[in-house]
């Protein structure tokens, strides 16, 4: 498996994660707006980045 694949998976689990906790605290309602905007959008470009570099790498077998 090349580096930057299991890079692309790294981030996109971490977008993922950031996700996920975003939804929590929304329903949780303990969240302050910002505090949700920034996990919100850090997730959003982790997980579109992950994907995306995991996509363009072509595997050399």
């Amino acid at each position: 498996m090349d580096l930057k694949k299991i890079f692309g998976a790294v981030l996109t689990l971490l977008g993922i994660g950031g996700l996920v906790y975003t939804a929590i605290l929304f329903a949780n309602g303990s969240g302050t707006t910002k505090m949700m905007m920034v996990y919100g959008i850090l997730g959003t470009i982790f997980f579109f980045a992950g994907v995306g570099l995991i996509r363009n790498t072509k595997s050399e077998a």
